[in-house]
């Protein structure tokens, strides 16, 4: 039986805790940041701290409060709090703590039942977009849930909305901020009408409750004394506000993160909260946990190269320091465990002999005696999963996928078989099979730029486009090849993957692969345009990704194989390069990981094809964010179009959206408009050539455009000041 902490000795319990674990665990009143490296031992030293804290009466267990980010996260710390013998110290996430608050708090503050609580945002964004007549497919819908988690969490109103997001070129499903802004508000009045609110509304009224209810305020304060929170650089606003209500103005709050493993800032966290703790509390200590507990020195001497690429400027623009912890915010991880074997680079020719490569090493390790529960493979995209679960299914290896669905069980891609099975008959061979698939391919929502942003509208366009690079590749392998031929072998690839669903390797994206461990770990596509990501582009969207690659290299124990393939498809020019991310790990991995000298990943990419200005056409300033890099020009820089054809323009737009029966933004955006009266274009050929005007669009509107434009062009006085006979 469990002895209670507070009948264990004080010294019983900083016994076997290294120097650091002890001085976070040895000082548990007052506050405290913990900059706790991958691998180092942060929950052995936090739950150390409250025991220590409760057998040394420093604590009275009940009013504690330790919150996380996890489900799993937080049932691990109740978990090592009962076998330290306090059960009875709450362990919560942010969430379940905030809603446990609310219906306690509810009925005698407000008055009647709270609530209801969605597990999904979907279905009310269904409701929503379809008063305004959106027309928005599975991605779609899922990107906007996550845009509105992303205003809630960040605090905005409607109103606040658009200014925020042009600022952040944030653009999900194609939807500008104003209408965007929309849906906010129709989605709010959507939820009131049900009496229900989402996750964030459960932190945003325990916040209002809070501010507004003084007597509230107070029973909590009483409730809970003393606080710890773990991954605190995942904090958002909401969070970080709701924290500061908690603790009101005592000193007992101890946060632990680690600025370098801070990879979601897409979902409104920032490292800024963790960074800037010493500044909002002066007398705080600060403790650096550096001893790696987890690998291997030689992973550990790779982590520490690939991070250390990114400390000058710690990921921000013209190198200036973060708030107040500086470059000592980042820890440089000291190894504690036994040696292994040196982390390894390979290139391949493409993707699936790189895939096929990844088998044979999984296949290896298991003979070598590495279970399969412990090998897992990363990767910075869930698109990239295909090409290695065909590998795996043909090797006989079975595997799971964490945190995203097998390819042939996306949605998109069933429906895009389904599509191809209908076309069969209709293919004639009378064009290629590649343009053949293509065509049918957009009905399920395939074009030929993917779109603007992340999210699941760009998953799912990654996953039409390998559909249509593997018709490509049929094609090129067997000339005249037609869709019966591509729908067989899409069978073919989807019988093959038939895998066990248990005790195989783990098949995951670097951020679904945050918090956890394996013995062997197989990091795919380091090469630029993936690590890198072709979206990161700002300096600090390039240091995440920096961040991304080390949160993957620290969750290998003993084995690390990076790779990376020089071409797409068999038989492809070679036309990648080795992520810029390696080129200081060169004396480890050797000289190929340094690549090309001269600035090559930064050449690369501005020669990459994208038809999207960098810089802005009247300054030359570099762009920030979709929405100026899509108008060209930077919001500082008056417009450059004529005011008469933009409202000429303007009133087309609507008159076209009355006739088709859907909102104006639908048909382009206030931004694709810009484009289109900045630039003037007089053909197809220069209207294809804007951002967010696809071959859709241009087959719908671009007739009618261009006409607009040539009427403009015609009614535009000359150089006398009327207008040309």
């Amino acid at each position: 039986m469990t002895r209670p902490a507070a009948d264990r000795s004080p010294e019983d319990l900083l016994a076997g805790l290294d120097p650091e674990q002890r001085q976070v665990a040895g000082s548990p009143t007052g506050p405290m940041v913990v900059l706790a490296g991958a691998g180092t031992g942060k929950t052995r030293a936090i739950t150390h701290r409250i025991a220590y804290g409760v057998a040394t009466g420093a604590y009275h267990p009940g009013r504690v409060l330790a919150v996380t980010f996890t489900a799993r996260a937080a049932g691990e710390m109740r978990t090592r709090l009962r076998s330290l013998g306090v059960p009875s110290v709450q362990a919560r996430t942010f969430h379940a703590a905030a809603l446990r608050q609310l219906q306690f708090f509810w009925p005698q503050a407000v008055g009647g039942a709270p609530p209801d609580v969605v597990a999904q945002k979907v279905p009310l964004v269904v409701e929503a977009t379809g008063r305004l007549r959106l027309r928005l497919d599975r991605a779609g819908l899922r990107d906007v849930a996550a845009e509105i988690e992303w205003a809630k969490v960040s605090m905005l109103t409607a109103e606040g909305y658009p200014a925020a997001a042009r600022a952040e070129g944030r653009q999900p499903a194609g939807l500008d901020a104003t209408a965007m802004a929309r849906v906010l508000e129709v989605y709010a009045e959507v939820c009131a009408e049900r009496h229900v609110i989402d996750f964030e509304d459960v932190l945003l009224l325990t916040v209002g409750l809070l501010d507004e209810h003084p007597q509230v305020a107070a029973q909590v304060h009483q409730q809970y004394r003393h606080f710890v929170v773990d991954e605190y650089q995942d904090v958002n606003r909401l969070q970080q506000h709701l924290l500061e209500q908690w603790v009101g103005q005592r000193a007992d709050l101890c946060v632990v993160g680690d600025p370098a493993q801070s990879i979601y800032s897409f979902t409104g966290a920032s490292a800024d909260h963790l960074l800037s703790f010493t500044r909002r509390h002066q007398d705080a200590r600060t403790v650096r946990l550096v001893r790696n507990y987890r690998s291997s020195p030689q992973v550990v001497h790779l982590a520490n190269l690939v991070l250390g690429g990114g400390r000058r400027s710690g990921g921000r623009p013209d190198g200036e320091a973060p708030p107040t912890l500086g470059r000592g915010a980042t820890v440089e991880l000291v190894a504690q465990a036994a040696d292994g074997p040196a982390p390894t680079l390979t290139v391949y020719d493409d993707d699936e002999a790189e895939a096929r490569g990844v088998a044979h090493r999984v296949a290896t390790l298991m003979g070598e005696g590495v279970p399969a529960s412990e090998i897992a493979v990363l990767y910075r995209t869930n698109s990239q999963s295909e090409a290695v679960e065909s590998a795996l299914a043909q090797a006989g290896v079975p595997y799971l996928v964490r945190g995203g669905e097998r390819f042939f069980s996306r949605a998109e891609v069933r429906s895009a078989v389904l599509l191809l099975r209908g076309a069969v008959r209709s293919d004639d061979g009378s064009s290629g099979l590649g343009e053949n698939v293509r065509a049918v391919l957009s009905g399920a929502g395939w074009s030929p730029e993917p779109p603007p942003g992340g999210g699941a509208t760009r998953e799912r366009w990654e996953s039409l486009q390998a559909i249509a690079l593997l018709a490509d590749d049929l094609e090129r392998s067997s000339p005249g090849a037609r869709t019966a031929e591509l729908v067989a072998e899409l069978d073919r690839r989807a019988a093959e993957q038939h895998a066990p669903t248990v005790q195989g390797i783990t098949l995951a994206s670097l951020h679904a692969a945050k918090g956890l461990e394996w013995d062997a770990v197989l990091l795919i596509g380091c090469s630029e345009g993936l690590l890198p990501i072709t979206l990161a582009d700002s300096p600090e969207r390039v240091e995440e990704e920096r961040r991304l690659l080390y949160v993957g290299v620290t969750r290998a124990r003993r084995h690390l194989d990076l790779s990376w393939a020089g071409s797409r498809s068999a038989g492809g020019r070679s036309t990648r390069k080795v992520s810029r991310f390696l080129a200081p790990a060169a004396p480890v991995l050797g000289g190929s990981a340094a690549g090309p000298s001269g600035g090559r990943s930064r050449g690369r990419r501005a020669a990459s094809g994208s038809r999207t200005p960098r810089t802005c056409r009247t300054c030359g300033t570099l762009l920030s964010g979709a929405g100026e890099r899509k108008i060209g020009r930077c919001s500082q820089c008056p417009p450059t179009y004529d005011e008469a054809t933009f409202e000429q323009l303007r009133q087309w737009r609507l008159e076209v959206a009355r006739s088709s029966g859907v909102p104006a933004f639908v048909v382009f955006t206030d931004a694709t408009l810009t484009a289109i009266a900045e630039t003037d274009p007089a053909d197809p050929a220069g209207l294809r050539a804007i951002s967010g005007v696809g071959e859709r669009k241009l087959d719908l509107y671009g007739q009618g455009v261009l006409e607009v434009l040539r009427q403009a062009r015609e009614a535009a006085p000359g150089p006398g000041g009327t207008a040309p006979v």
